[in-house]
């Protein structure tokens, strides 16, 4: 397995994971499919912050993908918070894909002076608030039915992780 920076040439796979995600999960809480220009924006968008696009590659095939953007959007107070986002090709999943992926923007979020990466999480996706808890985060918020998909309602849940050690000092 190699993850490394996303290109371009990855974005179709990309797509596909997202759209599957959309499809058949409440893991994103978008409704409709998105298409290879919505993609190619954020890809773009995240390239000019200077955040990463990773992907997981597997024989050549994309498998997954992660990246993080800023919280809370352009509220200078949330500069040392990120949000990351991780998805897996359904096949992968249960692989370690997703792990690696994540564990794989710690340093990097840590080298652009972050101090907490927060996870949102439907709160019914027992498996990935486990896999948060694995990687050292802990649950700081539920947000009960915030969202609807699927006919019901959708408690959101936030996860965070320290990057450097909590109260480090910052300008």
């Amino acid at each position: 397995m190699l993850i490394r920076a996303a290109t371009h040439a990855d974005l179709p796979a990309i797509l596909a994971i997202y759209n599957d995600v959309i499809a058949t999960s409440t893991a994103v809480y978008a409704l409709e499919p998105v298409s290879l220009e919505d993609r190619t924006a954020w890809y773009e968008g995240r390239l000019a912050q200077g955040y990463p696009v990773l992907v997981a590659e597997d024989q050549g095939e994309v498998v997954g993908f992660s990246s993080f953007g800023e919280w809370r959007g352009a509220w200078h107070g949330f500069r040392f918070t990120v949000e990351h986002s991780v998805h897996v090709r359904a096949d992968q999943r249960g692989k370690g894909v997703g792990a690696q992926l994540v564990e794989a923007l710690f340093p990097l979020a840590l080298a652009l002076g972050k101090h907490v990466i927060i996870g949102g999480i439907d709160a019914e996706n027992a498996g990935s608030v486990r896999f948060h808890e694995r990687l050292g985060f802990k649950t700081v918020a539920h947000f009960p039915e915030v969202g609807h998909k699927f006919g019901r309602w959708l408690d959101l849940v936030f996860m965070q992780r320290f990057l450097d050690a909590p109260g480090a000092e910052r300008d």
